[in-house]
């Protein structure tokens, strides 16, 4: 399998990461591991997390995404050959929010003890904080880098204008620059990275690796009606996706998919994979199934026909 450069740095990925804010909600840790083990025997190595993930979920608290994962590490023996993206920034309880100085410092130790390891590969601003200077948060980043507790930094949900502040800054204060971007992006949702967010991060040659490349499942094919909502806890949020524009997107992911014998998540991860800007997408499995089909993904060519067919169908 060819690995990409993820960006400017050292870091070489496969073309499709593991998503696991799934872990410790609609996928337990029997289950998690299963996913994990099968992922890594196909070939790859890279695990998106967050210390938030699944915080949402009655009865949790935070972190239970990444205690799985490391605990995963440690059984198995891997953290050598895993690649570990986790973030910092999304309100865990009350005080423990943001991107100051003091708290990244507070939750990356508690995210390395969660993740049972020194140093993560990746460390990401989840949100913008806008009551804290860029100048702190790359600080203390570039003090965590320094410490050797994170290799590399990135952020997530930035516009052009935010992460062109963010590289002016480091510029001028001889900071380290987020090195890698984490945007919302797929087949569907395109008008968030597609235009001057994508044209800034191929011009400073920053990594990225797309969330929600499945547009919340609904890419997946599985969701084509109202009563299909029920199917899954994360149906509720996939029913703004069920209009013309959605209908017209999963007519062209079915034609495609018939031509290559492969399913719609397969497809649409692929179209992903074969953007200008775009390193790897993410994409999560709750199921043997799951993780199986998205990993036939990164072997899937589009034709150019293939391609334009779905930009076509994805046109706004």
């Amino acid at each position: 399998m060819t690995k990409r450069r993820l960006g400017r740095t050292s870091i070489q990925i496969s073309p499709l990461v593991l998503g696991a804010n799934v872990f410790g909600w609609t996928a337990d840790k029997q289950n998690s591991f299963a996913i994990v083990d099968r992922f890594v025997a196909a070939g790859f190595e890279t695990v998106d997390t967050a210390d938030v993930y699944s915080a949402w979920v009655p009865g949790n608290r935070g972190g239970e995404s990444e205690e799985i994962i490391g605990e995963w590490m440690a059984n198995r023996g891997r953290r050598h050959d895993t690649i570990v993206v986790t973030k910092v920034g999304f309100e865990m309880g009350p005080g423990q929010k943001g991107l100051s100085a003091s708290y990244i410092q507070k939750a990356i130790d508690a995210s390395l003890r969660r993740l049972r390891t020194d140093y993560v590969d990746v460390y990401m601003a989840h949100w913008p904080d806008p009551t804290v200077p860029y100048a702190e948060t790359l600080g203390a980043f570039q003090k965590l880098v320094d410490a050797g507790k994170v290799r590399e930094i990135g952020a997530s949900n930035l516009d052009a204008a935010q992460l062109g502040a963010s590289l002016d800054v480091a510029s001028k204060e001889g900071l380290p620059r987020y090195a890698i971007l984490e945007p919302e992006y797929n087949l569907y949702d395109r008008s968030a990275f597609d235009g001057p967010l994508r044209d800034l991060a191929m011009a400073e040659e920053i990594g990225v690796i797309t969330y929600f490349s499945l547009a919340k499942g609904f890419l997946t094919g599985k969701y084509r009606t109202e009563a299909d909502l029920g199917q899954s806890p994360r149906g509720g949020a996939i029913k703004a996706y069920l209009g013309e524009r959605g209908q017209r997107i999963l007519k062209a992911l079915d034609e495609v998919s018939a031509t290559h014998g492969a399913q719609p998540a397969e497809v649409a991860l692929a179209w992903v994979m074969a953007r200008k800007g775009v390193t790897a997408p993410i994409a999560s499995a709750t199921s043997l199934v799951q993780i199986d089909s998205l990993i036939r993904a990164a072997s899937l060519e589009l034709s150019a026909r293939d391609i334009s067919a779905l930009d076509e169908a994805s046109r706004l």
